[in-house]
């Protein structure tokens, strides 16, 4: 299985999620959002399999500093819009299998983490 993990490197649920695939000696590339960007794309595959409303963080301070004029009659078109423009607003970490792009975990819950490679195996 070929993994990558999206997200922001100081984001403290990427660390946990990656020490725990480090412990579980998974390995996984890392796409780094600041750096190497998110297009809509990508988004728009990941919102047909998970949905925006999984994806687009309304919780972080991202969201928060956005004005009411932007918050007000979000749909899809303009969740993903605003995610390609501030990827600090996609819900970290998105755990994708290449081998299979359908399968897309998002979040860090190390339940979740546990019930999904044990059924990998």
């Amino acid at each position: 299985m070929k993994l990558t993990m999206f997200g922001i490197p100081n984001c403290n649920t990427i660390k946990k999620a990656k020490d725990w695939l480090n412990a579980q000696q998974i390995e996984f590339e890392f796409h780094n959002y600041k750096k190497d960007g998110i297009d809509e794309a990508t988004l728009q595959v990941w919102v047909k399999h998970v949905g925006w409303k999984v994806l687009l963080n309304t919780k972080g301070t991202t969201w928060k500093k956005l004005s009411a004029e932007d918050k007000t009659g979000i749909n899809e078109a303009r969740a993903i819009a605003l995610m390609a423009t501030y990827p600090s607003m996609i819900k970290r970490p998105v755990l994708l299998n290449l081998d299979n792009p359908s399968v897309i975990l998002v979040g860090f819950d190390e339940a979740a983490y546990d019930s999904f490679f044990a059924s990998q195996k």
